[in-house]
């Protein structure tokens, strides 16, 4: 069900960009006003997806969805000595911090592991960068604050991308107050 809103919302997003894309663009200013718009349409069908008025809730709601469909899951891990499923969830806390929940599930789901990673993100450049290297199995999002890994999930470069747009926007939106 999730990932069938998250391809609706895909649609949305690159419908309104391809429709405010058509019009020839011949000046810089109207250009940063295009990308202004794509912003303002990515917002709102994201607020029409979840069903809220708040952009922070859309984008936690978006980010914790696209986080459960791209989840490294033990079953994607054959051949690995301890396969073990990895999941991830966003929420906001004080003014300025995102807090990421870590979850580390054995493949029996017999032993489970939980560690949470405070984000401070005023001073931060919101840009997240990603890796997904051709010879494995995961893609790697790097914490915007130093560079270091901040969370794994399966392979898939659109996946990567739409999550770290929408973690872009988030960090953003928490950034303002």
């Amino acid at each position: 069900m999730q990932a069938r809103l998250t391809r609706k919302l895909m649609a949305i997003v690159l419908g309104g960009a391809l429709s405010a894309a058509l019009p020839a663009v011949s000046s810089a200013d109207q250009s940063k006003a295009l990308q202004g718009d794509e912003q303002v349409v990515y917002l709102d069908g994201l607020k029409r997806l979840y069903l809220t008025g708040n952009e922070r809730q859309a984008l936690l709601a978006h980010s914790n969805a696209l986080l459960e469909t791209y989840a490294l899951r033990a079953g994607y891990q054959v051949g690995q000595a301890q396969p073990e499923d990895l999941l991830y969830r966003f929420s906001v806390a004080d003014t300025g911090e995102l807090i990421l929940r870590e979850e580390r599930r054995g493949a029996e789901g017999s032993a489970i592991a939980v560690h949470n990673q405070r984000l401070a993100v005023f001073g931060v450049d919101p840009f997240i960068r990603y890796e997904c290297p051709t010879s494995g199995i995961r893609c790697v999002l790097f914490n915007p604050a130093d560079g270091s890994p901040l969370l794994t999930i399966v392979r898939d470069h659109q996946g990567a991308g739409e999550l770290a747009k929408a973690l872009s926007f988030l960090i953003r939106n928490v950034q303002k107050g």
